[in-house]
C-alpha cells in the first residue's frame, strides 16, 4: 500500500470518528434523516407499483374488449355459413383465431400482473410499517436516551455532593466550633497549673486548718467546763 492510501485511510478513519460523534451528539438528526430517506424510498416504490397496477388494469380492459369482441365472431361465424358467405366465413374464422391466441396472451399476462401488484402493494404495506417502527422506535430511543441522561446528571450531583460550597461551609463552621473549644480547653488546662489557682489551693487548706483549730479549742473548752467542780452557794 503506498503513502498516500495509508494516509486517505487515516484521513476516511479520522472523518468516520468525527461523523459518529456528531451522531452520538444529534441522534435526533440522524433518525429523521432515516426516515426521510424511507419515505424517499417509500416514494418510489409507490411510484412502481402504480405501474404495475395501471399495467393491470390495462389487461383487464384489453381481455374484456378482446373477448367480448371474439363472443360477437363467434356468433357470425355460422350465420356467414348459412347465407354461402365462405369468404366473409374464412376471415372471421381468421379474426376468431386470432383473437383467442390474443386473449390466451393476455389472460396470461394479466395472470402475471395481478400477482405482481398484489406482491408490489404488500410490499408497500411492509414498507410504510417499517417506516411507522422507525417513527415509534425514534420517540422510545430519544426518551430513553433523556431519561438516561437525567439519570447521569443525578449520579453527579449525588457523587460531587462533599464539594458542594454549602457542605464545604458546614466543615467550616464545625472546625470553628471545635478549634474554639479546644482553645477553651487549654485556657483550662493553664488556668489550673497558675499561680491564681495555686493561692486558691492554699487559701482554701488554711481555711480548713483555721476551722479545724477553733474546732478542736471548742472542744477541750468543753471539755474543761464538765470536769470542773459545781461551785459552792453561799448561805
Amino acid at each position: 500500500m503506498g503513502f498516500f492510501s495509508r494516509v486517505g485511510n487515516i484521513w476516511r478513519g479520522f472523518l468516520g470518528l468525527f461523523i459518529k460523534g456528531l451522531e452520538a451528539k444529534h441522534p435526533e438528526a440522524v433518525y429523521e434523516a432515516a426516515i426521510e430517506a424511507k419515505i424517499k424510498q417509500y416514494k418510489r416504490l409507490t411510484s412502481a407499483v402504480a405501474g404495475i397496477v395501471h399495467l393491470r388494469n390495462k389487461l383487464e380492459r384489453e381481455l374484456t374488449e378482446r373477448s367480448a369482441e371474439l363472443k360477437e365472431i363467434q356468433v357470425q361465424i355460422p350465420v356467414a355459413v348459412e347465407q354461402g358467405e365462405d369468404e366473409a366465413a374464412l376471415v372471421l374464422i381468421q379474426r376468431r383465431d386470432m383473437l383467442t391466441q390474443e386473449v390466451e396472451k393476455i389472460r396470461a399476462d394479466l395472470a402475471k400482473t395481478s400477482q405482481e401488484a398484489e406482491e408490489a402493494k404488500s410490499s408497500l404495506l411492509t414498507f410504510q410499517g417499517e417506516i411507522e417502527k422507525l417513527k415509534a422506535e425514534k420517540e422510545t430511543m430519544l426518551a430513553k436516551r433523556e431519561n438516561a441522561k437525567a439519570r447521569v446528571e443525578i449520579q453527579e450531583q449525588l457523587s460531587g455532593l462533599s464539594m458542594d460550597a454549602d457542605i464545604q461551609a458546614l466543615d467550616n463552621v464545625r472546625d470553628s466550633i471545635n478549634k474554639l473549644d479546644a482553645e477553651a480547653d487549654v485556657a483550662k488546662e493553664l488556668e489550673d497549673g497558675g499561680l491564681a489557682h495555686k493561692l486558691t489551693e492554699i487559701r482554701k487548706k488554711t481555711a480548713s486548718a483555721s476551722a479545724q483549730a477553733q474546732l478542736a479549742e471548742i472542744k477541750k473548752q468543753m471539755a474543761a467546763d464538765k470536769q470542773a467542780p459545781p461551785a459552792q452557794k453561799t448561805m
